[in-house]
């Protein structure tokens, strides 16, 4: 048991570091506020999908925490917990599908997909709040929810679709990736 807790612990900090590394190659794009498009998401989920629910949560509060010491946006306390920590571990639920992933590849794409968009949704709903709280001066004479939906919605969707190819792709090419998850390990968290 104390072998199978190092081997969840070591994956979830090699993970968080690998997703903090996929988040400093990015694409910026036209989001002034902070926002962009990378592959720091795709870690996440592996390991969500792999070892689950318990073990996704950490890794995303891990990385949402490593984030913050490379290159914060932060204007207050509350948006710092929102738009880091918070954001990334909300992400992680997509962990709760890794009981139901299957050894059928139609079947376990459907729930990685849906998995996926779930962690993606959880996610952009902190960052909408985040951005209705105290972003709303750039909203300008637009209503302030609609804003936030379509300025953080802007990025993420892109997210979710790469994030989905990518984890859809490393999880068909080496279903074994997989492996500790369909054994039960995922519960050791």
């Amino acid at each position: 048991m104390k072998n199978n807790n190092v081997a969840l612990l070591t994956e979830i900090a090699i993970m968080a570091a690998l997703s903090l590394i996929l988040g400093l190659i990015k694409f910026n794009g036209v989001w002034p506020q902070g926002g962009s498009v990378s592959l720091e998401m795709v870690p996440i989920f592996l390991i969500a999908f792999r070892r689950g629910l318990k073990a996704g949560v950490f890794t995303g509060l891990a990385v949402g925490l490593l984030q913050l010491l490379v290159n914060p946006y932060i204007v207050h306390p509350a948006q710092l917990i929102l738009d880091y920590p918070l954001a990334f571990a909300l992400a992680g639920v997509a962990g709760a599908f890794a009981p139901s992933i299957t050894q059928n590849k139609t079947k376990r794409t459907l729930l990685m997909v849906t998995g996926i968009f779930i962690g993606c949704a959880l996610r952009l709903t902190s960052h909408v709040l985040s951005g209705v709280i105290f972003f709303s001066d750039f909203a300008e004479e637009m209503n302030v929810w609609l804003y936030s939906i379509m300025y953080n919605g802007s990025f993420m969707v892109v997210i979710f679709g790469i994030t989905s190819l990518i984890v859809i792709f490393i999880t068909n090419t080496a279903p074994r990736l997989l492996h500790a998850a369909r054994k039960g390990y995922h519960q050791a968290a």
